[in-house]
Order: C-alpha cells, then structure tokens, then sequence
C-alpha cells in the first residue's frame, strides 16, 4: 500500500496491523495484549508509521489514546484488506475446531432474566458463549480492551471507540410486600413522609436507584441509610419479597412478584423514573457471525422488554 506521506516507500503490514489493533482497542497496552506484543514495541510501530506517513495517528491521553481524522481514514482504508487476509489465515485452522465463543458482558441481572433466555435457543444451533458480570464502567473498559464482543450497559459510553445502541427502557417501580405496604398505607408524590418507618433494602451503601426515585419522583433528597445492601438486585427482591422493607426496582425484574402479588406496588407516578440501556461493541471491530447474530438477537428480543 502507498501513500502521500514523504517517505513513498510501501507501508509495512506488521505496522498497519498493529495499527488497526490500536484504532479497535483505544489503547497501546490493550493492543499489545491482543497481539501478543509488549506495549513498547507497538509504540516503537506505531511511531514508526506516523514517521512515515508524515502524520499524527492517534493522540496520547491519560488513559488510552483517541484517534485522529487521519487514523479514522487509514481505518477506513486498510480494515477490510487486514479483515479479509486475517480469514484466510483462519481457514487453514482444522475443521475439527470449535468456532470461537461470543464474549457477552453486562449486569448479572438483566443477563439472567432476559438476555440468556433469548440466546439459549442459538446454542443448539452452536453458538459458544461466555458471560462475564460487573458494572458498567469497568466492562466498557474491557470492550475498549478486546476483552468482550458486546457489552449491555446501563451507561451511555463516552469516545468514538465504543458504539452503543438503545437497547430497552427501565422502568423503576417502588415496591414491597403486601403486609409492608399495608403498614405503609396511603402514599402520594408529595412526599416520602409515611415511608419513614419501613426499612430500606439496596444493592450499594448509596443507594443509587432509591435515590435517583426520591429525587424524580417526591422532588426531595434521600438522606437515610439502607437497612440491608445486597450487592445483587435478585437478593434485594428476594429480600424484599421476604418481608425485610422496601425498595426500588425494575419492573422487568420484579414483573413476575408483581402479578403473583409477593410484591405490590407503593406508588404509581404519571412520570416513573426511566433508565436507557444499550447494546455496545468496539468502533471498527472485524465482523464475526455469531457475534452479529448475537446482537441481532437481543436488539430483536428487547422489544418486548
């Protein structure tokens, strides 16, 4: 391949290769460890090319580096050439070997309730598919790294290396079990006051989502603590199911409880708090089958979530 730059001679494919593992990673480290290579020699490559080309490729951040217009247009250029001689190198593979697994990451909850089931039909079908939990940011970092294919987030990523699609609403509900909101009585959006007595049950010390619905819903600040933090929203319902106080969930993990009558519904808001989920994979990432059928799925799936 040439170029325009002031060296004419033909760019190296090791270089560009190289390259285009750090456009898709966003960073020198997170490319190394998906080559095989130590972080200085993909920089001593990727400042070679630049060298060569006369031009800046990616700018040095903090953490990780940000492509330039120029590394967008080379992108553009030699991904599908990299692509395409990176599968005929995997066709001389045996036939006898398994098809690499999708790596789907996201919240252990919604994984649970709604993304495996939809995906367990492929499996017949030989999809192979591992599943990594945690909180958002950290599993973003891990897409950016090369370590997952897809990840649900219940986040907006930031940068241009990471693409997110709307996946699903989440609709927060204030709910506890029938002889809680008995005691409770009457509630209104005017004000938290008759909850003051009932135990709160979260998965964090902060109480992020019960927060969030005092602020959006009775207009003020939630100043008390949890009575019972369970670092997993199945435990906080099944605590609450159980009789242990009250708390905010989504109505998609809770639906089931809510219909048998194990929990009720608090209060019912004209605006109930609302939080966007998406469906994200790295910028640029080689097209594999199973994970674009993976993603088809779920975006299919989630519309009657």
């Amino acid at each position: 391949m040439r170029h325009s730059g002031s060296d004419a001679s033909p760019l190296d494919l090791m270089h560009l290769r190289t390259f285009l593992a750090v456009y898709r990673a966003g960073s020198f480290t997170a490319a190394g460890a998906l080559l095989g290579l130590a972080q200085p020699t993909v920089t001593s490559q990727i400042r070679a090319l630049e060298a060569q080309l006369g031009r800046q490729l990616f700018e040095r951040l903090p953490r990780g580096v940000a492509a330039t217009s120029v590394a967008d247009e080379l992108a553009t250029r030699v991904a599908g050439p990299l692509d395409e001689l990176a599968a005929v190198a995997e066709r001389g593979q045996s036939d006898d070997e398994l098809p690499e697994p999708v790596h789907l990451a996201g919240p252990a909850e919604v994984l649970g309730a709604k993304a495996l089931p939809a995906l367990a039909p492929l499996v017949e079908h030989g999809l192979r598919l591992r599943v990594t939990t945690g909180l958002a940011d950290d599993l973003l970092d891990g897409l950016r790294a090369g370590r997952f294919d897809l990840v649900l987030s219940a986040i907006r990523p930031r940068g241009r290396s990471v693409v997110a699609v709307p996946m699903m609403d989440e609709e927060f509900v204030l709910v506890a079990a029938p002889a809680w909101a008995a005691r409770i009585g009457p509630l209104t959006c005017d004000g938290p006051g008759p909850l003051q007595g009932a135990p709160l049950v979260a998965y964090a010390e902060d109480l992020p989502i019960v927060r969030r619905y005092w602020r959006h819903v009775f207009r003020t600040r939630l100043t008390r603590a949890p009575a019972v933090v369970v670092p997993d929203l199945r435990g906080v319902l099944a605590a609450v199911a159980a009789g242990a106080g009250i708390t905010v969930l989504p109505r998609y993990l809770c639906a089931g409880e809510l219909d048998t009558g194990a929990l009720v519904t608090l209060l019912d808001p004209e605006d109930p708090p609302i939080n966007t989920g998406f469906l994200a994979h790295r910028a640029g990432a080689p097209a594999r089958r199973p994970v674009t059928l993976v993603r088809d799925v779920l975006l299919r799936a989630a519309r009657s979530w």
